[in-house]
């Protein structure tokens, strides 16, 4: 086995690490830390306490059912695909159909992974999967009593065109559509 890069090994020491706040959903620690220059610093971590999961819905002529919704800490309306906590003790695959269901109605048949990322990892630790969901029939929806959504039908090279016009800012959304595009671009994706 190839020694790592020692450019890619950690570089930073935590001396100490404190909560500072804590609720069912995250907890954000005060770290006292030796930054990779040598020096003193201090460095803030969202930590969440689920996955992050998302799920892009495909028919057999490539339309998607994204999701509206208000969103709070950015103070804007949003057009995502579907996305959800998923609890990490739970298959993620799970909480996928769970939210699918629960925000459009939809039940899929099979779920492929399609990506994993980190969503802002800079200060948090979030780790999003998401599925390309296909095999679709339809039901109702039963959204949380925190949602107030709008479901909307459009091809994937409509949703595609919102992300390029900057309708669509979701980073687990833009990243979803994005890789399921060039898949279909590229002849490797079916539905």
């Amino acid at each position: 086995m190839d020694k790592p890069n020692s450019l890619e090994e950690n570089p930073w020491v935590t001396k100490t690490n404190e909560l500072v706040y804590e609720s069912a959903w995250i907890k954000v620690t005060k770290r006292d830390v030796i930054n990779p220059a040598g020096n003193d610093a201090v460095y803030s971590v969202v930590h969440f306490k689920n996955l992050a999961i998302g799920v892009l819905p495909l028919d057999k002529d490539c339309n998607t059912w994204l999701v509206g919704q208000f969103r709070y800490p950015t103070n804007v309306y949003s057009w995502e695909i579907t996305e959800g906590g998923g609890k990490l003790d739970m298959d993620p695959v799970e909480s996928a159909r769970r939210e699918l269901k629960e925000e459009t109605g939809i039940i899929a048949d099979k779920y492929i992974e399609l990506m994993r990322l980190h969503t802002s990892n800079s200060a948090t630790d979030e780790l999003a999967i998401v599925y390309l969901a296909t095999g679709l029939s339809f039901t109702e929806a039963e959204p949380e009593e925190s949602e107030v959504l709008q479901v909307k039908k459009l091809h994937l090279n409509e949703a595609f065109d919102w992300v390029m016009q900057g309708k669509i800012t979701d980073a687990i959304s833009v990243g979803a559509i994005l890789k399921a595009k060039w898949l279909l671009d590229n002849g490797k994706l079916f539905v």
